[in-house]
């Protein structure tokens, strides 16, 4: 199974992607923007698996996801890219904005065209998973 973990770089997202290599078989994509909460250190201990690639790229570039799911089609989705922090939203609500709404629907929007590209059977095991903590601003 290939799975696509968006803001792998981020505390959550490395640890799901250790947890996925370590304890699975599955290969794991790992998209992350590197913005202020990622930090490809975090994954030190697993960038060189062979299940393991990184790409970084910003969920809010649509023709550079469609690229990438065009490319890697993924059975699994799990999206936990996120602008958090606050704090952070009263000084740039833009950012959150874009990435939590507008890169979000780029993410569905994209699913859902390589969604139509699959067999049945590809339709049966694909699953999209949204994944936000506390501090994502609604």
């Amino acid at each position: 199974m290939k799975i696509l973990v968006t803001g792998g770089a981020g505390f959550i997202g490395s640890n799901l992607i250790r947890m996925l290599i370590q304890e699975t078989e599955h290969s794991v994509l790992n998209l992350d923007a590197l913005t202020y909460a990622g930090n490809l250190n975090s994954l030190s201990d697993r960038a060189r698996h062979p299940r393991h690639q990184f790409i970084q790229t910003n969920i809010c570039d649509s023709h550079s996801l469609d690229a990438v799911f065009a490319d890697y089609q993924p059975n699994w989705i799990m999206h936990l890219a996120a602008e958090s922090h606050e704090d952070r939203s009263i000084d740039s609500p833009d950012a959150f904005i874009q990435t939590n709404v507008v890169g979000t629907l780029n993410m569905l929007q994209s699913a859902r065209r390589l969604y139509k590209s699959f067999t049945d059977s590809d339709k049966g095991v694909f699953r999209f998973l949204h994944i936000s903590t506390d501090e994502v601003d609604e």
